[in-house]
Order: structure tokens, then C-alpha cells, then sequence
């Protein structure tokens, strides 16, 4: 039988002055305390770590876990599951442990004791791709939280396509641990005001609300009212005062959290960091290093832990975990989704197909329909990437996405779709506001809810500095989020430099994971878009011209889709060319034109595209040979961005025709007049080097 609430132990300047109650049952208390000390003892093993928050938060995970979400260990992909992610995901001590007592087989008692240790499964942070059960890779603050905004909505589109009055066959909710410093983040705020413009009730966010940083006690920086500014960004708030002893107030929220279904909830949860620390708990000093062994054996004394590191109780390891429920869970989920089956054969065959994350079979055929020869349809790369995206919609019923408040400047709308909106919720289209930073970690969710959705989101290309974040973690997240990003150089014209792209190129080629693509007419837009689409584990980054491209001749989807390719060469046959001349994006068609000119003096010139560097270099070599061949050194490449990175590729007598400074404020044709990126340019360049 569950107890009354009990007092919290006081709260000191440092340490707890008194033996903390049981907060439940014995059991409970057990449960609770053995969260703590496996996270206690593995960061002690590994010299490294947070043990603070574990310590603190246990209460609050032991009921999200033991008593609240489904979910089935022997198969961490169930669809059906509650997802959960630890936003404070220094404390990843908590997750692994909660993962091994709950019965997960790939995180054993040893892999506890190979914490933050080399090729482990329990890194210092938790990372999807490392960790069956795992469901995001967190560590930058905030991001977390902003990511279960995306995971919260996919779930509420696909229950919203898919669910029938009769058969509920998308239900489950996310559940989040985030900090003091997830709140701090500014991305945790504009995801929670997207989350609360959309009313995702089924988004749960404990905060734990312990008061404590790397730099001390919050109040040196920190004295906001959050639960008020939750609650103006549209939230149900409630607060737990005592989330180390109050395990009915917990619940109780817990089930009122769920009982609001037209608003996310966040629920505080006043803790003590390293509750049971007789000298360190409510201190600095248990947030991100051991306790240290006398610390250990005093917060073993103080909260009656006696047994050896790393030892779980037998009546514990019953009562937590959860592989029997987790099967019958996931049973009775199949059943449903068999009724549904035979009752809706038409929609359960596209929601198989979906979660399957399998693409359909005849998905490519809508960009094959697209005609890009010499004289049709030319236009700026972002009209072209609209076409596609248009395309994609009517044979990609994953596809999902949108822009951070410039749809008609991104050129990212899908025609046969409405908005993503709180009251419909099965649109495609999401229009994510003036948000680069949350829309990233938002679309990033949508990916990692793992039903088969293919989102994309787009900005203007300058803005991704405010998105990086977010754009790096879905290349370490192994995860396919297409990145629409237009207005991709000095070409966007009058804005002046705050919107003049000119080192990015260089930054997001440098990025490990990222197809950094930049694709010159309308055939390589469409190449770029298959490989974008077909790569579930790498994310892209399409630059997008604000100007009209020639379609030029020689230029080919398939060819695009090798990273570089010959688009011209009037070398004979066996012979090596004179000189070479690479160009991307809108200086393709430069480079086209001035190795005509060259070729016009006598020279043998081979005009080459390299719309993206990364598909390039995973080719053979070979095929590198045969497009750039080492016995050429008479090499130029043109590119309107930074020059950064092309000695890879022109070596060290080559010459790059780009920029380096910032741009200026004027119409494009005189910029690129300024900046010496011109066909004129790119033929005194070719001229210098043959």
C-alpha cells in the first residue's frame, strides 16, 4: 500500500543533516536507492561522471519507468512505446541504470562497470546510436527537451492519420528529465513555445528542479519564475515540492499531466542534487565529479545501503524489471494493430510501410518526372528544390517539414498539404516560426521517433549559425534530416553581408557525417534530393540559389548523385586534359563557359561539377582518378563562398576563384563584379595555371 507523504529531510548549505525517511514502501525505497547507487558506483569506478543528479532524481525515474511507461526491453523499437529522454544528459548514469534494472540484455552489470570507458555502451552521454533504449543523444542542455518536442509530435500526426474512433492505434506519450540548465538554454524556449502552440498533450516534462550548476547554487544567475513562463508559453504547470520523499505527490502529478490532453505538462520537482550526500549533497561539488570513497561509504551509511558496488537486491530486480510486462505490452499493441488491419487494409498497409522505414518502391518515379534539359524550366535551385519537394509529396508519405517563418523565401511549401496545427495535427507542412534553433532538434525528433518519417526543415543558409547545434547532432545522431537552406551566397544580393553566406560551405563540409550539397541546375537539384532521401543515416545540407541556373548541358542526375562528375571535355581520348575547372552551385555554369573560352585558344579544358565534395570522396579511386586525374595539376575551381578546403582538390598549383571577406550590401550582378567571381575571372585563372 502506497504511504502518505513524507517530510522532506532538511535542506543544509551543503550535505544532509539527518537519515532521510522511506519515501514509500520499503520496495519502492529499495528500487529508489538502488537508481542511486548503481549511478553512484559506476561513476566512481570510472574516476568521472555527474553522480548528483541520479542521486536527486531517482524518485521521479523509478515511477516513469516502474510504474508509468510501456515499453519492451527484448525489443527497444517496439513502436508503441512511451519514449523518454534524459535532457540533462550529463546524468546518464541514471539512464543506463534505470536501463538494466528495467531489463534491457545490452546494458549488463559489466557494461555498468565500463562507464564512460572506450567502445562501451554507456558513454558519458547517452547516445542513440551507441545504446538499444537510448531514443536521443543528449549533452548540449536543452536539446533534449527540444528534440522530445519533435518526438511528442510525431506521435501526434501519426495518431492523427492513422488512429480511427474504433482502433487507437498510435498512443503513447514522451516523458523528459530536464535541468536548471536545459531551462537556461534558449533552445529549451523556443521549443516549449512551439510544443505549447501545437497543445501537445502527450509531452511530460519533469524539471528537476535541484538549484544547482557547474558554478553553484542558481541564484548567482539564474532567479526566473519558470513555472509562470511554462505557463504564458501555453503549459499545464504544476510543482511537486518534495520530489525526493513525495512519491504520491509525484504520482498524482504525474496522472494530472496526463489527464490535460490539449497542452503539454511540465511538472517542477524541487530535489536535493546528491540527495543521501551526508557532506556534498545541495553543492557544486556532487554535480560533475565522484563522491570520492569515504563519500561513497557515508551516503551507503546515511541512506542504509548495505549492499557491495554494483549489487542489486534480488527483490529489487524483480519488482523493476520489466521484460514479461514489456512483452505483454507489446502483444497486446500487435493485436490492436491486427484489428486495425483487417478492418482498415488500405491505411494499415501505408502505416506499415512507414514503420517499416523501408522507403517505397516507387518513390524516386516523382522526381524522374521532372524535366530539367537545356531551355525547360530553368530557374533558381530553391524553385527547383520546391518542384522536388512538391514531387515528393505525392509518392513519400513520411515526408514531412517546413521553414522557420520563410516558406515563401525557401520555397518549402507542399501544395497538396495544409498545416501542421494544434487542431491538425495530419497536416504536412509545419510552419515552426521564427525558430532555427528548436526547428533543427524538432525535425530531428520527427526522425528519431523511428516510424519512417522524412523530415526536412529550411532557413536561409546564413542562418544556420543559429541551427548548428542541432545540424551537428543529427550527423553525430546517425540520423537522415534534410536541411533546406537557400539564399546560399553573395547572390541573395541587397541584404548586404548579415545575409551573405561565405564561410559555411567550408564549416559544414568540415562536419563528420553531412552531405554539404550545393547542386548547379535543375538535375543535380533532383540528384541531390535522392541522395538526400535515400540516406537514413547521414542528414544533408542543400544550398540553394536565390538566383535563376541555366540547365546546362552535361549535366546529369545520376552523375550528380557520384559527388563530381566531367560535365564538358574536349580532350581526345587517352589524353590527359590541359586543365581542369570545378564549379558548384551557381558557378557551374561559369566554369562551363570559361572552359569554353579556353578551349576556343587551343586548349584541351575539362569542365568539372562537384556538387558535393563528401559523395565525391566516398567513390572509388578510380572514378576520382577518372574525373581528376593526378597527371592534370593545372586546376581552378570557382565557388562564391570561402576558399577553405579546395587545395584538396586543386592542389598546390591550383587556383581557387571564390571569397574570402565578407560581402556587401548591392544587386547581385555587382557583387559578384567586386568579388572577381565571374567567368572572366575563372578564364585568367585557367590561363595562369596552362
Amino acid at each position: 500500500a502506497r504511504s502518505a507523504p513524507r517530510r522532506a529531510a532538511p535542506r543544509a548549505a551543503h550535505g544532509m543533516t539527518s537519515a532521510p525517511p522511506v519515501v514509500d514502501t520499503e520496495l519502492v525505497n529499495s528500487c529508489v536507492n538502488a537508481i542511486r547507487f548503481l549511478a553512484i558506483d559506476g561513476v566512481e569506478k570510472a574516476a568521472s561522471g555527474h553522480p548528483g543528479l541520479p542521486m536527486g532524481a531517482a524518485p521521479m525515474a523509478y515511477l516513469l519507468w516502474n510504474e508509468y511507461m510501456k515499453f519492451n526491453p527484448q525489443n527497444p523499437d517496439f513502436f508503441n512505446r512511451d519514449r523518454f529522454v534524459l535532457s540533462a544528459g550529463h546524468g546518464s548514469m541514471l539512464q543506463y541504470g534505470l536501463l538494466h534494472l528495467a531489463g534491457f540484455p545490452n546494458v549488463t552489470t559489466e557494461d555498468l562497470k565500463q562507464f564512460r570507458q572506450l567502445n562501451s555502451c554507456t558513454p558519458g552521454h547517452p547516445e542513440n546510436f551507441v545504446t538499444p533504449g537510448v531514443e536521443v543523444t543528449t549533452g548540449p542542455l536543452g536539446m533534449g527537451i527540444a528534440m522530445a518536442v519533435g518526438l511528442a509530435g510525431a506521435e501526434k500526426h501519426l495518431a492523427a492519420r492513422f488512429n480511427k474512433p474504433d482502433c487507437e492505434l498510435v498512443d503513447h506519450y514522451t516523458y523528459v528529465i530536464m535541468g536548471d540548465g536545459c531551462n537556461q538554454e534558449g533552445i529549451s524556449n523556443e521549443a516549449a513555445s512551439f510544443a505549447g502552440h501545437q497543445g501537445m498533450g502527450k509531452l511530460i516534462a519533469l524539471y528537476d528542479d535541484n538549484k544547482i550548476t557547474i558554478d553553484g547554487h542558481t541564484d548567482i544567475s539564474f532567479t526566473e519564475d519558470v513555472c509562470a513562463r511554462y505557463e504564458a508559453l501555453g503549459w499545464h504547470v504544476q510543482h511537486v515540492e518534495d520530489g525526493n520523499c513525495d512519491m504520491d505527490g509525484l504520482r498524482k502529478a504525474i496522472d494530472a499531466a496526463k489527464a490535460v490532453t490539449d497542452k503539454p505538462s511540465l511538472i517542477k520537482v524541487t530535489t536535493i542534487i546528491g540527495y543521501g550526500s551526508p557532506n556534498k549533497a545541495n553543492s557544486h561539488d556532487v554535480h560533475g565529479a565522484a563522491l570520492g570513497a569515504d563519500e561513497v561509504q557515508a551516503t551507503r551509511d546515511m541512506l542504509k545501503w548495505e549492499h557491495e558496488p554494483f549489487v542489486v537486491p534480488e527483490d529489487v530486480k524483480a519488482a523493476f524489471d520489466h521484460t514479461e510486462r514489456g512483452a505483454a505490452e507489446e502483444a497486446a499493441w500487435n493485436a490492436t494493430l491486427a484489428d486495425y488491419e483487417s478492418k482498415y487494409p488500405e491505411d494499415a498497409a501505408e502505416f506499415k510501410q512507414l514503420i517499416s522505414r523501408e522507403l517505397p518502391e516507387d518513390w524516386e518515379s516523382s522526381l524522374d518526372a521532372l524535366d530539367y534539359s537545356p531551355g525547360n524550366n530553368e530557374a533558381a535551385s530553391r524553385i527547383h528544390s520546391q518542384s522536388c519537394l512538391n514531387a515528393l509529396a505525392t509518392t513519400l508519405p513520411g515526408l514531412i517539414g517546413g521553414s522557420a517563418d520563410l516558406a515563401p523565401s525557401n520555397m518549402t511549401l507542399m501544395k497538396m498539404f495544409g498545416d501542421f496545427q494544434k487542431d491538425t495535427p495530419e497536416e504536412r507542412n509545419v510552419r515552426f516560426g521564427v525558430r532555427e534553433h528548436a526547428m533543427g532538434a524538432i525535425a530531428n525528433g520527427f526522425a528519431l521517433h523511428k516510424s519512417g518519417l522524412v523530415p526536412y526543415c529550411a532557413t536561409f543558409f546564413i542562418f544556420s549559425d543559429y541551427m548548428r547545434s542541432a545540424m551537428r547532432m543529427s550527423a553525430l545522431s546517425e540520423i537522415g534530416t534534410i536541411h533546406v537552406m537557400t539564399h546560399d551566397s553573395i547572390g541573395l544580393g541587397e541584404d548586404g553581408p548579415t545575409h551573405q553566406p561565405v564561410e559555411h560551405l567550408a564549416s559544414f563540409r568540415a562536419m563528420p557525417n553531412m552531405y554539404m550539397m550545393r547542386p548547379g541546375d535543375g538535375n543535380e537539384t533532383v540528384g541531390m534530393y535522392k541522395v538526400a532521401v535515400k540516406s537514413r543515416n547521414t542528414p544533408s545540407t542543400l544550398a540553394l540559389s536565390r538566383q535563376k541556373l541555366t540547365n546546362l548541358p552535361g549535366t546529369s542526375v545520376e552523375k550528380a548523385m557520384l559527388g563530381a562528375y566531367t560535365v564538358s571535355d574536349n580532350t581526345p581520348e587517352g589524353e590527359t586534359p590541359d586543365a581542369i575547372i570545378i564549379g558548384t552551385g551557381s558557378e557551374l555554369e561559369n566554369a562551363y563557359n570559361a572552359a569554353e573560352t579556353v578551349r576556343a585558344e587551343g586548349k584541351n579544358v575539362r569542365c568539372v561539377s562537384m556538387p558535393c565534395w563528401e559523395l565525391f570522396d566516398a567513390q572509388s579511386a578510380e572514378y576520382q582518378e577518372e574525373v581528376l586525374p593526378a597527371a592534370c595539376t593545372a586546376r581552378v575551381s570557382i565557388e562564391a563562398g570561402s576558399t577553405m578546403g579546395w587545395g584538396k582538390y586543386i592542389g598546390t598549383a591550383g587556383k581557387a576563384v571564390g571569397i574570402d571577406t565578407f560581402g556587401a550590401s548591392a544587386p547581385a550582378g555587382q557583387l559578384y563584379e567586386k568579388f572577381g567571381i565571374t567567368t572572366e575571372t575563372a578564364v585568367e585563372a585557367l590561363k595562369s595555371v596552362c
